[in-house]
């Protein structure tokens, strides 16, 4: 479609998680705003409703959230309990990424939740409108309108967006300082790890660990990707690394996610498992749906591990200080954070994991008998 974001101009405050269906928004986003008062990038999509929610209660006017749709059970609870109008009426404009879309090809972890996305926006009591590459700029402002008597009402609304549906042509660039590449640092963590439980986070993490596997040969079994459910994977480690203590249990986490859902980091604090290894990738990016950055930059790690019980913490930026951080976690049997500073960016010919998620789980789970 011919279509930019440009009927976004009418509002003047907008917070979510970036997504790849919707990666012209967020560059134009960032183009227009970058991140200041009328752009914040979220922790998570459940905090950028609350973001909304208070950009309302203090303005009287419509806040915009974008989200993929992976991310609509996080907007479960403030939706329908803070903007609903039987609650506090509070109307937000959402602009959602349809990945999954039934009768499109996607990767596993996007089907289920693409055949929910309108019902679940429908069952919220959200009125929808698909947007699509056919669709254009005076259909789009005809819905505006139908849609501004729904917000007037104290209802929010969405936009699901299908791939393609926007354009935006001007050049975003997202990049950092840091010098090691993702994919080398994963590689330094499982010439370490060997067949020990590997617990990877969601995205091109998971994606590198499963092609450096396939390089040498190393049987998948010892891995568990976490595909979507983002901001999990250090609870799924948790969980595994307390129930097999026999086991070390290393989570491969990134920053994004860890900061999506960091209370997990404290209940993992307050449990101690001596057998887990906690590596926090941190490119200050969400680099899987396309680079749009994180507060990481802004968030000490390692204070915030040793704040939260971990007994060590440690933040590397070389492959000497890392490979030093490796062996001594190893070697401490105590709980432990490893922060690595990594650049943004990945092989342009990153493949995707070939084993269905169910296969993972059955030749993972024959590793605890």
């Amino acid at each position: 479609i011919y279509m930019k974001p440009d009927f976004l101009r009418e509002f003047e405050f907008f917070t979510g998680v970036p997504d790849s269906q919707l990666k012209p928004v967020c560059n134009y986003l960032m183009h227009t705003y970058g991140i200041s008062a009328q752009h914040i990038i979220a922790a998570n999509e459940g905090n950028a409703v609350a973001l909304a929610a208070g950009y309302h209660l203090s303005t009287g006017k419509i806040p915009v959230v974008y989200l993929q749709n992976s991310g609509i059970g996080n907007i479960i609870n403030p939706v329908a309990s803070l903007l609903n109008d039987e609650v506090y009426g509070i109307p937000v404009v959402f602009l959602v990424g349809w990945r999954g879309e039934p009768g499109i090809p996607d990767e596993p972890q996007h089907a289920y939740q693409g055949q929910v996305t309108l019902r679940l926006l429908e069952d919220m009591d959200i009125r929808t409108c698909v947007v699509d590459d056919e669709t254009d700029e005076a259909e789009l402002a005809s819905v505006m309108m139908e849609f501004r008597s729904v917000l007037a009402k104290g209802k929010s609304v969405a936009f699901v967006v299908k791939h393609g549906a926007f354009t935006f042509e001007e050049k975003v660039t997202y990049q950092n300082d840091h010098a090691l590449c993702r994919e080398a640092v994963i590689e330094h963590i499982t010439a370490v790890s060997g067949e020990d439980i590997v617990v990877s986070t969601t995205g091109k993490t998971s994606r590198e660990l499963f092609e450096i596997r396939e390089r040498t040969g190393v049987a998948h079994r010892f891995d568990f990707l976490t595909v979507g459910s983002m901001g999990h994977s250090s609870s799924i480690a948790l969980g595994i690394a307390l129930h097999a203590p026999e086991k070390r249990v290393w989570c491969i986490d990134g920053d994004g996610a860890a900061l999506m859902h960091l209370g997990a980091l404290a209940v993992i604090g307050a449990n101690a498992p001596t057998n887990l290894i906690h590596v926090v990738l941190n490119n200050g990016a969400h680099e899987s749906v396309g680079g749009m950055p994180t507060v990481a930059d802004n968030v000490d790690f390692v204070a915030v591990a040793k704040g939260l019980g971990y007994r060590r913490a440690v933040s590397v930026d070389t492959f000497e200080t890392l490979d030093k951080a490796l062996a001594e976690a190893v070697s401490s049997a105590e709980l432990t954070l490893i922060e690595v500073k990594t650049a943004i960016g990945s092989r342009v010919n990153l493949g995707r994991p070939t084993i269905p998620p169910c296969e993972n789980k059955r030749a993972f789970m024959t590793n605890f008998g």
